[in-house]
């Protein structure tokens, strides 16, 4: 359902995601219920694995943070929404996935029904000319806009490129997996959305970076030279430099228009982002260590803003937040929680490089490559996004991380078997 689902307005302070968001409650509940009938229900693989150690630091801090809130309830919120995203995704695999035609499964119940999606929006789009304006009607009810759509629609193309590849030549099915693909890219082109297609680039640059066995000099990188851009930044007051016309920044109609003013920095969207990152970064001077609080940057970031970066859509009447989530993370939950976050996303993509060189099932292997690629794609669209705290895109990250967890049961089972014929042999 999860490409299906569409957004709710429960009241005026609650929003839903539905049908797939009660469908997480109801799972989230019956796995509660099971593990206090029977605790050994509880998934034992979990419990060996680093990666759900550091997610359940990441719970403990966010709990922490709940206590330091400027707002606890929306914090409160916002920790049980992370809550029935982690179990059904996380935990739950561990005990329902179990062969490779599971794997296959879980992969189509994505990949069709976004497929129909798509397959509408271009149909939707043709009426419109296939025009930059005409991705802001076609989508609903399935996606709220065309950045959305594009991030969760990058996501599975290489799933989708992972599969074609995995299946044999022979079967005819590959020609018809073929001719998907193809339908997802032009409906990955069409939606316009730039953020998408650097997070296309940035996930073929990943895949060759697992191969060659260079994640951790890319993490460094990565590292550093976030570093160095935030102290340039900050040397003399650099970011000065980025400030916008209030008179010149404007939403284009026109995407060749859209383009050049992206590169000028006229765009509107992206001189707002500034507007908005100056404030975060105020707001993490301010609260460093606890921050604000889950959920609560926009009760609370006007008053950190420059008018100097202020634009036409600043009075932010949809309520959006930070349009980065580093920063969102690093002030709602302080320094800590975002060098929680940080290594989970380091240990992740390190761990999926590790699965693939260790695997020799190829299947496994490439499953492990694709999701190394996914978590970049879905890392780099969050540099321009706040994406994983929504349904499309938070629940592909989780599934991520449990499938991550699952694929470490080979290697794990290998070692255990060499050793215990060691000791045979001996």
């Amino acid at each position: 359902m999860l490409p299906l689902s569409t957004e709710l307005e429960v009241t005026d302070s609650l929003g839903l995601d539905f049908p797939d968001e009660p469908l997480q409650m109801l799972l989230t509940g019956a796995f509660i219920l099971s593990i206090i009938k029977n605790p050994r229900f509880f998934p034992r693989s979990c419990l060996k694995s680093n990666l759900f150690f550091i997610v359940i630091i990441h719970m403990c801090w966010l709990v922490v943070c709940c206590f330091f809130s400027t707002n606890p309830i929306l914090s409160i919120k916002f920790l049980l929404a992370r809550t029935w995203y982690i179990i059904p995704f996380v935990l739950l695999p561990q005990i329902m996935i179990e062969t490779k035609k599971d794997f296959i499964k879980v992969a189509y119940c994505l990949l069709l029904p976004m497929l129909f999606v798509v397959c509408q929006a271009l149909i939707r789009h043709s009426f419109l000319s296939f025009s930059f304006e005409g991705v802001k009607k076609i989508y609903d009810p399935y996606f709220r806009n065309h950045v959305n759509y594009s991030a969760m629609l990058v996501c599975l193309i290489a799933v989708s490129c992972c599969i074609w590849y995995l299946t044999s030549k022979n079967n005819p099915f590959k020609k018809w997996m073929l001719a998907s693909i193809v339908i997802a890219v032009a409906g990955l082109i069409l939606s316009f959305s730039r953020g998408a297609w650097v997070a296309l680039l940035a996930g073929i640059i990943t895949a060759v970076i697992i191969h060659f066995n260079r994640m951790k000099e890319a993490i460094v990188l990565f590292c550093v030279s976030m570093f160095m851009l935030c102290v340039w930044l900050n040397h003399n007051n650099n970011y000065l430099r980025f400030a916008p016309d209030y008179t010149h920044t404007i939403f284009h109609t026109n995407f060749t228009e859209h383009l050049k003013a992206t590169v000028s920095l006229k765009d509107v969207s992206d001189a707002e982002r500034f507007y908005r990152w100056i404030a975060a970064v105020k707001m993490i001077a301010a609260k460093p260590y606890s921050g604000f609080g889950p959920n609560n940057f926009y009760a609370n970031y006007k008053i950190y803003t420059s008018n100097l970066f202020k634009t036409w859509v600043s009075s932010n009447n949809d309520h959006s937040t930070v349009h980065n989530y580093l920063l969102k993370t690093a002030l709602e939950q302080g320094i800590p929680g975002l060098i929680i976050i940080l290594v989970l996303f380091g240990s992740m993509l390190i761990r999926s490089q590790t699965l693939y060189l260790k695997l020799h099932d190829p299947f496994y292997k490439y499953c492990a490559m694709t999701i190394g690629v996914v978590i970049i794609m879905i890392l780099t669209l969050n540099m321009l996004s706040d994406l994983i705290e929504t349904d499309k895109i938070g629940s592909l990250f989780w599934l991520c991380l449990g499938f991550l967890i699952l694929l470490e049961h080979p290697i794990k089972q290998k070692i255990e078997s060499s050793a215990t014929t060691k000791i045979s042999t001996q």
